[in-house]
């Protein structure tokens, strides 16, 4: 038994989880965003102990930042200005006196999803989170793949159109044009021409984005999670026929492109970290 906590700067989530991936119990509250560093310790310490740590080996956290995942520091935490640079590893471990890993939440999806989702049993996987962003990481021979500096596979970044994929790929394509990524599926799934026409569009850009995961990895399978994929249906269409298209056909027939089935995949993750990470 495992505690996993999942950190944002919207809501911070934790839960009590089996070592077979059963979450026993769940709770969650905002995240204190714009307060000091210690405002957010302290919602994570509450959060922890409201569960109990009795009968618990580890404690696992993902977090949207830069991590040092060895000597579990965070840098320049994602809507959460005061953290810069937290020791948060040494901090846990000295409240609850457990052993502590922490990980970048991308990460903790793609564990997550090759440990209990869809993933389960792939030694080569690419998983892409499409939200307010767009989150990428790799599992290579089985294992988590960090980098030097964790940030291998961070693929919205890379330069595409006149700005990058994060752009054109996540909850920010939407907004640039007047919409939602939640407005604009209820408008499609009703019908209507300009909303189906939209996503249609995305779709183009999500081929292209699987396009460069292909020339650069070449897994046997892509793994999509974040609220924009629920709306998988909308966009596969455009996303496949343009994947068509790729220069390698034999590559795009070995590819899966698929949706995570869990729900709390990146939870499922966290609470793995301590094992995986030893």
């Amino acid at each position: 038994m495992n505690i996993a906590i999942d950190l944002g700067g919207t809501s911070i989530r934790a839960a009590k989880v089996s070592d077979d991936g059963i979450i026993e119990v769940q709770c969650s509250e905002p995240c204190h965003a714009t307060g000091s560093e210690q405002d957010v310790l302290d919602q994570i310490f509450r959060l922890t102990e409201s569960l109990g740590t009795e009968g618990v080996d580890g404690i696992g956290i993902g977090v949207p930042s830069v991590v040092d995942t060895e000597r579990g520091i965070v840098y320049n935490v994602t809507g959460i200005p005061s953290w810069k640079e937290v020791h948060l590893k040494e901090k846990l471990s000295q409240r609850f006196g457990l052993p502590v890993a922490i990980d970048n939440d991308s990460n903790c999806f793609a564990l997550g999803v090759a440990r209990f989702d869809v993933g389960r049993g792939r030694k080569d996987l690419v998983c892409i989170t499409l939200g307010t962003g767009v989150g990428s990481c790799l599992v290579i021979d089985g294992r988590l793949y960090h980098g030097r500096n964790c940030g291998a596979g961070e693929i919205g970044s890379i330069r595409y159109l006149d700005r990058d994929y994060e752009y054109y790929c996540s909850s920010r394509y939407f907004k640039g044009l007047g919409t939602s990524g939640k407005d604009a599926a209820m408008a499609a799934r009703a019908k209507d021409p300009a909303a189906i026409k939209l996503w249609a569009d995305f779709g183009i850009h999500i081929g292209h984005l699987v396009e460069t995961v292909q020339y650069a990895y070449d897994p046997s399978m892509i793994v999509l999670g974040g609220s924009i994929a629920k709306a998988f249906e909308l966009f596969r269409p455009s996303m496949e026929e343009t994947i068509r298209n790729f220069p390698y056909p034999e590559s795009i027939r070995n590819l899966t492109v698929t949706c995570a089935r869990l729900d709390n995949p990146a939870l499922l993750g966290a609470s793995v970290l301590c094992r995986e990470q030893q």
